[in-house]
């Protein structure tokens, strides 16, 4: 141990790749100096080689949690760790372990204290069993290795220290380091890395030395074949493996060279002379481009995507190169920045480029106002959609914290647009003076957010509280709206009304603008309630805020007002499909929809709405259909006031009112009308894919009966229901149950519906399932509102049934699960009007191959109880959306040697959008 100055810890590796046994050989030397300000006892380590150990660590749980499976059912030979084997300080053995909770964090317990800048020196012998690439990008692949956050490094302490386990988000908490690495490999492999090298070659591996200064975060990338390329810009090396074959070397090196520029403008010189920008890291941490799309589909030239591509590549290991912020703490600062650099290099390069690309010149699609966007017009209209749900979350959240889509996406624009609004605000040479001096302050240094704070308050006279304050720490939104626009007696001047509707407090822009062209705009702050403000009329013959969408808005279609203080005459206008809404019109959206049903045939109709691309409070639809078969006009309709509550508890109450109106048999219509409201509960974390309501509805039926019959009370009848779902769809442990509540003309019934389901290999699962139902009163007459077995008549009418009335044929044999939940059809009366119980399981064989059985106890009223078992085979290919049944042995027999089996088998086809969506979308959201 030795006192000096302050200075860069430093990391000399000497590695060996093992590629039959899979591991790194590792023997490191760590110079770590105490910067800490006080007297050290003990120093950590981060050690993420270890996170791959076993489906126990936090980035096993945190796979789980983003419904990735392949981890947990992983062979230890496709996962990795790391094995310690010695560990000394300044040449003396020392104990070490590891944190509770951190397996791959190490703790060195030293012998005797170490002074503020002093150093220690540790050297560690330790292998690294590579994992396989599936699960995180990094690892062992096809072409050969790429491998991030390898090695040991130490962590950081600013204040206390910074202990953080992998959890797949690429975002390791690092200082700086003087780098020296010796890695031997096989002489068939090739390295590319962030780091100066050189090799030297013998006939069996080929030696490479690597260096340098002021470093983090290496990357090593070990292939068969070269994969990355080298452009020279004027003062740096740019080396990628994102780059196209389509796009010539020296088009490239000049859109590379005007991007490093343009970056360079904004923020100052990189201090290195070489960026390594790959393509896993970038892809892994965005929401890329669908590239799988043959080119003629895609929206925009191979030039334009690539150039947006990289320039998003580039500009996001720029700033995580040099900044040193913690990455689960003030993320929000370097996704700002990069973001708000996007926008800007999109608005000087890229101005006119809209939304949709070449889609917007298209006829019949180039007069949507969608159509009309431009590419920086996506950053607020994709946050508004997202803040309008209450998705967003406050920038700073801790980053394990954030949804996927907020950490990859909304975040990201949310901070982005924070800067725009900032630079509208106190001026794009402040903002621009002020993130020069941030980068140059805090290159290279441990550093905080608020350092940026204080830099942009002392570079202003205008306050930015509100930003630092509401705008990061909070989810409120602004709001505003001009609700009052009066005349001086002069006439030349007129008094403007600004209400704010929501809870955030900012800086507000007003416009005079006639023919949309501005001709007038002032900033107008403190407006926590309403505020008046006097403006000079001139050349303006309306007023808006925000018109350029400077800043994000909750709601930014109440921003106008005509100057001679009437409401906007809004003309009404018909959209095929959605757009984005005009403020200018009332608009109504019409889709051409198809359905199916035995006996009205194809339904062919058109859905209008009021659904725009951005969720409204008050949705309202009317769809009416033509029957091909039973030559009616038929349809439904819906209307429902979503009442979003900003509290810890309920996410959101919707009133309703819904009704239709088909044929449940031929020649034979119903009626439904219900009146509801629900309520959706709040999720423990946006992380949470779970979900949880009440809903209270009273559903009234009116169905038709043949000429020359009597009416009976299965005919015509109200029921009140209360139902209560909650649902855990976890990707291993499924668990699911509904409590249900009818009242109805001459019954009152109680129901529990329980499902659980749990994966023992990627493909393999079982699943378990209950159903209880008892009758507190019952006078019916038959069977109509009874439990059944196997197919009930549905007679709330909210199962999409293709026949909802066959009793033998192809559409008698869909499959719902409901009541009892069996497949196959009795010949003694399957029915109960007093009690049930069920249970219903099935395992997997092979993939989506599956064995069911079900067991169910009937009781009615006046007799003995009845028992009823069945098994057979499931095709599980999309399970409650595409599934088979095919019946094997019941109490009755065995199935597959009667007569007309194929009539016994049982399918299940949904065409319920929402349940597809929600299937694809898990772990997304």
């Amino acid at each position: 141990m030795y006192s000096t100055n302050a200075q860069e810890n430093a990391i000399s590796i000497t590695a060996e790749l093992d590629t039959l046994n899979q591991t790194l050989k590792i023997q490191q030397k760590t110079i770590f100096y105490n910067k800490t300000g006080e007297p050290l006892t003990s120093v950590y380590l981060h050690n993420w080689a270890n996170s791959f150990k076993n489906k126990e660590t936090p980035l096993g749980k945190r796979l789980i949690e983003d419904y990735k499976k392949d981890f947990f059912f992983a062979k230890p030979k496709n996962r990795g760790f790391s094995k310690i084997y010695n560990i000394t300080v300044n040449k003396e053995q020392v104990s070490f372990s590891t944190p509770k909770n951190h397996p791959d964090v190490v703790k060195i317990l030293l012998n005797r204290p170490f002074s503020y800048k002093d150093s220690i020196e540790i050297r560690s012998t330790y292998i690294v069993k590579i994992p396989s690439s599936e699960f995180t990008g990094y690892g062992k692949n096809k072409n050969g290795y790429h491998l991030r956050f390898w090695y040991m490094t130490p962590a950081v302490f600013n204040k206390k220290w910074q202990l953080m386990s992998n959890l797949n988000m690429d975002d390791l908490y690092q200082d700086i380091a003087d780098y020296e690495i010796n890695l031997k490999l096989p002489k068939n492999y090739f390295l590319e890395s962030n780091l100066y090298q050189y090799e030297n070659k013998d006939s069996l591996a080929t030696n490479y030395y690597l260096v340098g200064g002021k470093k983090k975060d290496i990357i090593l990338s070990i292939t068969r074949d070269k994969i990355f390329k080298s452009f020279q810009t004027e003062n740096t090396q740019v080396k990628t493996d994102i780059h196209s074959e389509k796009i010539e070397h020296d088009v490239a090196r000049k859109i590379i060279n005007q991007q490093v520029n343009f970056i360079e403008e904004y923020m100052g010189k990189h201090p290195h002379v070489e960026i390594l920008v790959d393509a896993n890291t970038v892809n892994r941490n965005s929401l890329k481009e669908l590239f799988g799309l043959p080119s003629w589909l895609k929206p925009y030239p191979e030039n334009f995507r690539w150039e947006m591509r990289f320039f998003q590549a580039l500009s996001s290991k720029y700033l995580h190169d040099i900044l040193l912020l913690n990455p689960r703490k003030d993320y929000w600062l370097t996704d700002g920045i990069q973001t708000f650099l996007m926008m800007e290099y999109i608005k000087k390069y890229h101005n006119n480029v809209t939304l949709l690309g070449k889609y917007s010149k298209y006829w019949g699609l180039r007069t949507y106002n969608i159509a009309k966007m431009k590419q920086v017009d996506k950053y607020p209209f994709l946050y508004q959609i997202s803040a309008r749900k209450f998705y967003d979350q406050a920038l700073t959240t801790p980053s394990e914290k954030l949804s996927n889509f907020n950490r990859k996406v909304i975040s990201k624009y949310k901070a982005g647009l924070g800067l725009k609004y900032l630079q509208g605000y106190v001026g794009d040479s402040t903002l621009r003076k002020s993130l020069k001096e941030f980068y140059t302050n805090t290159k290279l240094k441990i550093s905080e957010s608020a350092s940026f704070d204080s830099i942009l308050t002392k570079n202003t006279d205008k306050d930015v509280s509100w930003f630092f304050g509401d705008y990061i720490h909070t989810t409120k939104n602004a709001d505003y709206k001009i609700t009052k626009i009066k005349l001086n007696k002069t006439k030349d001047s007129l008094a403007v009304t600004i209400k704010n509707k929501r809870d955030l407090v900012a800086p507000v822009a007003l416009y005079g603008v006639h023919k949309k062209e501005i001709k007038f705009k002032q900033w107008v702050a403190g407006v926590d309630s309403t505020k008046t403000v006097t403006i000079a009329r001139n050349g303006f013959d309306k007023l808006a805020l925000n018109y350029e969408q400077i800043y994000p808005e909750y709601n930014s279609f109440n921003n106008f007002r005509n100057v001679n203080n009437t409401l906007l005459n809004k003309p009404l206008q018909f959209r095929l499909f959605k757009d984005v809404e005009n403020p200018y019109y009332n608009q109504v959206f019409f889709t051409p929809d198809v359905k199916y049903n035995f006996y009205d045939g194809v339904l062919l109709g058109i859905k209008f709405n009021n659904h725009h691309f951005i969720e409204r409070n008050f949705e309202a639809s009317f769809t009416p259909y033509y029957a091909t078969k039973s030559n009616n006009i038929t349809g439904g309709f819906s209307l429902k006031y979503n009442h979003y509550v900003d509290n810890n508890t309920i996410y959101k109450i919707v009133y309703g009112i819904s009704g239709s109106n088909y044929h449940y048999a031929p020649n034979l219509g119903y009626h439904t009308f219900s009146p509801y409201a629900s309520i959706n509960f709040s999720r423990n974390s946006l992380r949470d894919v779970g979900y949880k309501y009440l809903l209270g509805r009273l559903i009234y039926i009116n169905k038709e009966i043949e000429t020359g019959f009597q009416e009976l009370e299965k005919d015509k009848y109200k029921i009140a229901n209360l139902r209560y779902v909650y649902s855990k769809p976890d990707v291993i442990k499924s668990f699911q149950y509904a409590l249900n509540a009818e009242l109805g003309n001459n019954f009152t019934k109680l129901s529990a519906d329980v499902r659980y389901r749990e994966y023992f290999d990627v493909d393999r699962s079982f699943d378990i399932r209950f159903f209880g139902g008892i009758f507190a009163t019952n006078n019916t007459d038959g069977n109509y509102f009874s439990f059944s077995l196997n197919r009930g008549s549905d007679y709330l009418f909210e199962q999409n049934l293709f026949g909802r009335s066959e009793q033998e044929g192809i559409f008698s044999q869909q499959y719902i699960v409901t009541d009892g939940g069996f497949k196959s059809f009795f010949k003694q009366p399957s029915f109960a009007n007093q009690l049930i119980m069920a249970g219903n399981s099935s395992i997997s064989v092979w993939k989506w191959l599956e064995v069911y059985n079900d067991l169910a106890m009937l009781k009615n009223y006046d007799e003995n109880p009845r028992m009823f078992y069945e098994n057979g085979i499931r095709l599980n290919f999309i399970p409650n959306i595409f599934e088979f049944y095919f019946p094997i042995y019941t109490n009755e027999g065995w199935q597959v040697n009667q007569p007309a089996y194929p009539s016994k088998v049982r399918f299940v086809i949904t065409t319920n959008l929402d349940r597809i969506y929600n299937f694809i979308r898990r772990g997304l959201l």
